[in-house]
């Protein structure tokens, strides 16, 4: 288990352009979390860091979209973000935002300690231009093709979909989101970080260094670019929207956002050292101190190979322990998108699952991406609940706390000799602080929380093999050794839960009166102390730490994802292109008519059609249409509709068709009559 030290513990920082949803919580702040929470129990120094990233193209992007100032736009979000990580249990130490004069300050001096030093290229390039809106295009604001992978939405700095890093002026046919003009190519002076100058740097920190206990996920693809070959990247843009670069010459230019957002967690831990009256500098500059950083897959250029440049070059600051980064967590067989709508929002779950947060907690991490992507579905969440959590967990601690409050008025009983049974499971119990200990320190989250389960299927299966509820009638001494021990595993339980489950730990705490035990217990004490509940100690009546998720309540959601496919589908459906431009002599040709439908019926062996008897106004004809998939011929009949009569007879399976039925469709597919319902249009009204 670990030895106490001192850990910098970060996670990313999200951008403050939107929610927070379950790919997020999944891929960093759930992990995150559990080390370091963990860490804390066993007695660590932890320092766990984030804040709002609120300086990306992304947060203009969204003002200009919704007709803000970007001071409108993080405003808006942090307090929506900072909500949801604290809803959820999210146990930073300090949570800041890259707006705060602090990180400012803290960006600048970076910046210019480097600037000093002669770290930087200072050129001067082509950039992308927009002629139209009159400015210098950020990346997030091209899109093009990836010269990578041929896709055709790439972004300016990166492809989401082979998640190939970019610079913009690689992109293949791009153009401008903010006007879609195609864009020029203007001079402009920048500032770049020399990264081909690290390349032995970090071939001998990581790929030598670390090939043995980083995620091959991550070795990989630091391997990758360094084999490509790393060139000077830029840490300055042409934007209105960042922090000044703080050099003469630099007017209108601020730094680029990859530059400054990963200094937040320097700046993010000087606003808690301050607050706490700590000295932040060992955190950072300490080489005891073992600094992680949690992220997706990706940031993983940025955390292992730009920022740790950033700090070599510095020279003062030390090098990250780890970056265990996760993959992907898609949903429903679909990559999560915050712009399709298509995520589990973190505010939008707790207000149909109210006090719920530990069963997603659970549900994400026992199918996190740690090594691939995986696929968050609603019936694996709801089996997970129902299958784990309440008839593992729950009805273990349930059994636990009804019979000793039914048996002995809720004080712990007073055991008599231990079993040879009793002795194994309590030696069984005592080796799983370690086990799990284990899993978490080599951030195999989900492994973990697979043993945390176990320990309540050893519980479950003492108790199953025991039958105290049959025992209390034969041998009620015997049945007193069985709920002792069955409680020093549910005592257990309640201090090894808390690093994944917070809330349902804390309400096992206060079941079992931990409050009133003489210390609090620690994750150690499990294997140390022989006795965690004290025969004579009292403990509360029980309450359901979990309830069963019924299907309706699957279906709900289901539901709501099925509306955003078809409202995506909508506003994606291509318009048809206007057709050549016809002469009013053509379209007067067309006699267009209000007709009735009086007769329908299905065409024999053809799944599509209906013939049809329509009134035009001059005649009763017969009309064959194409329409029996969506309508039944009860539906239509009566239907007034409007009818090209003039159109020349054609037989369709032997049925002479003279004329045709004018239709339109939704968005989603389905057939509308083009139909006139004012009252007063009758059958031979002429449509001009």
């Amino acid at each position: 288990m670990s030895t106490k030290g001192r850990y910098t513990i970060t996670a990313a920082l999200p951008y403050t352009n939107g929610p927070i949803h379950i790919g997020h919580l999944a891929g960093v702040y759930v992990p995150a979390d559990i080390y370091s929470r963990y860490l804390r129990m066993t007695g660590n120094d932890v320092a766990f860091i984030c804040g709002s990233d609120e300086h990306g193209a992304a947060i203009p992007m969204r003002a200009k979209k919704e007709g803000v100032s970007p001071q409108v736009i993080i405003d808006k979000y942090h307090s929506i973000i900072k909500k949801s990580f604290q809803d959820f249990g999210i146990s930073f130490d300090n949570y800041s935002r890259t707006s705060a004069p602090i990180h400012h300050e803290t960006a600048s001096e970076f910046f210019k300690k480097l600037y000093e030093d002669g770290k930087f290229i200072e050129e001067t390039s082509e950039q992308l231009y927009d002629p139209e809106a009159e400015q210098f295009l950020a990346d997030r604001f091209v899109t093009g093709t990836c010269p990578k992978c041929g896709h055709e939405e790439a972004y300016g700095d990166q492809c989401e979909k082979c998640g190939s890093s970019l610079n913009a002026t690689d992109l293949i046919n791009p153009k401008s989101t903010i006007s879609g003009a195609k864009p020029i190519l203007k001079e402009t002076k920048h500032w770049f970080l020399p990264l081909d100058q690290y390349e032995d740097f970090l071939k001998e920190w990581v790929l030598v260094g670390h090939k043995k206990d980083w995620k091959t996920n991550v070795y990989g693809q630091i391997k990758s670019w360094i084999d490509d070959g790393l060139r000077p990247r830029a840490v300055t843009r042409d934007l209105d929207w960042g922090i000044p670069v703080p050099v003469d010459g630099a007017e209108g230019k601020v730094l680029y956002v990859w530059f400054d957002a990963p200094i937040g967690y320097i700046s993010s831990t000087k606003e808690w050292a301050a607050r706490e009256g700590k000295d932040w500098e060992p955190y950072w500059k300490d080489k005891d101190t073992k600094l992680v950083h949690f992220i997706g897959k990706d940031n993983i250029v940025f955390h292992c190979i730009i920022f740790p440049s950033m700090l070599k070059a510095e020279g003062s600051y030390i090098l990250p322990e780890n970056v265990p980064a996760n993959e992907f967590l898609n949903l429903e067989g679909n990559k999560l998108s915050t712009s399709k709508n298509w995520a589990v929002w973190l505010h939008e779950y707790l207000e149909e699952f109210p006090n719920q947060q530990d069963v997603l907690r659970y549900a994400l991490t026992a199918n996190a991406p740690e090594t691939k992507d995986n696929d968050f579905t609603w019936k694996d969440f709801q089996a997970r609940n129902n299958n784990e959590l309440v008839a593992i967990f729950g009805n273990f601690i349930n059994r636990v706390v009804v019979l000793t409050n039914k048996y002995y008025d809720g004080i712990v009983p007073t055991p008599d000799a231990l079993s040879e049974v009793d002795l194994q499971t309590l030696a069984e119990l005592k080796a799983y602080p370690a086990v799990i200990s284990s899993s978490i320190e080599r951030y195999r989250f989900r492994e973990a929380s697979q043993e945390l389960l176990n320990v309540a299927r050893l519980g479950n299966k003492y108790l199953a093999d025991a039958e105290p509820w049959k025992l209390i009638k034969t041998d009620e001494e015997r049945t007193k050794t069985i709920m002792y021990i069955a409680l020093q595993i549910a005592s257990a339980l309640a201090t090894l839960s808390e690093p994944f489950l917070p809330f349902t730990s804390n309400k096992l705490k206060s079941i079992l009166s931990h409050s009133n035990l003489d210390v609090e217990s620690t994750w150690n004490d499990i294997v140390i102390k022989e006795v965690l509940l004290p025969a004579g100690h009292k403990i509360e009546k029980g309450e359901l730490l979990f309830s069963k998720i019924e299907d309706t309540e699957i279906q709900t959601q289901l539901d709501k994802l099925e509306a955003t496919k078809k409202a995506n589908e909508a506003e994606n459906k291509t318009i048809e292109p206007q057709k050549d431009t016809t002469s009013f002599e053509d379209f007067s040709k067309m006699d267009i008519r209000i007709g009735t439908i009086i007769e329908a019926e299905k065409m024999p062996k053809a799944k599509k059609l209906l013939v049809l008897k329509v009134d035009t106004g001059i005649n009763v004809r017969t009309i064959v249409s194409g329409i029996a998939e969506h309508f039944s011929p009860e539906e239509v009949v009566g239907k007034k509709v409007t009818v090209l009569v003039n159109l020349a007879p054609r037989a369709l399976r032997g049925v002479e068709s003279e004329g045709m039925i004018l239709m339109t469709e939704t968005p989603e597919g389905k057939l509308v009559f083009l139909n006139p319902d004012e009252n007063g249009v009758n059958p031979g009204a002429v449509v001009s």
